[in-house]
């Protein structure tokens, strides 16, 4: 029997994510700042961590009921998030180095920070249903990251799923813009565990061929 080891997530057929189709979409746009970014010695790190810092004013402008200007301060923060990793690719930055460790810690804590703030206001408001299923939401968001993070790590791919990070942010800036991140959440929530379930799925198959 062959360890998990050696299948790696580079032997493994690949698809494009809708990440991947983004990234490749907007090249035109974000080549240029990042050549301007590197230009002027601005660090991939110094991006992440202003990305992150930046969800903590979302956060508080959700638990002040504010969920249009929140929705369009994601929006315009959330453009970082590409910045950085481009500007980490531009600087010849390595996928496994630290700025790719920060990137992936804080857009943990981003995430938890966006989360407390929508259990903060519902927890003001009463709305304890909502409170659980932000509650969930989180819980499922980062579900989501732990499984492919722990595959990857076991030498699996695990780079699929309906609701990853970029999927789960449209979801939320779209319902923010409208005023109702009630349903964002619910949506979150329920096709969160989809992917977790999906992922796990998808490793068994992996450790499955091995036999």
């Amino acid at each position: 029997m062959n360890s998990p080891s050696s299948h790696t997530p580079e032997t493994a057929p690949k698809k494009r994510t809708l990440t991947d189709v983004l990234r490749a979409r907007t090249f035109f746009i974000v080549d240029p700042i990042v050549t301007f970014l590197a230009r002027h010695g601005i660090s991939p790190n110094t991006l992440t961590s202003l990305g992150m810092l930046a969800h903590f004013l979302v956060a508080w402008l959700i638990t002040q009921g504010q969920m249009q200007l929140a929705g369009i301060t994601i929006l315009l923060v959330a453009p970082l998030d590409a910045l950085d990793g481009s500007l980490a690719r531009k600087l010849g930055g390595k996928a496994n180095g630290l700025g790719a460790f920060l990137d992936s810690t804080f857009d943990r804590l981003a995430e938890i920070a966006l989360f407390g703030g929508f259990l903060f206001y519902y927890g003001q408001t009463g709305e304890e249903l909502l409170m659980v299923t932000a509650y969930i939401g989180i819980s499922g968001s980062l579900m989501v990251s732990y499984t492919r993070a722990r595959a990857e790590a076991l030498g699996y791919s695990c780079k699929i799923g309906i609701m990853s990070r970029v999927e789960r942010y449209a979801v939320l800036i779209i319902s923010l813009l409208v005023g109702r991140p009630d349903i964002g959440l619910v949506a979150i929530a329920t096709f969160a565990y989809i992917t977790v379930a999906q992922r796990i799925f998808h490793v068994w198959q992996q450790t499955h061929r091995e036999k």
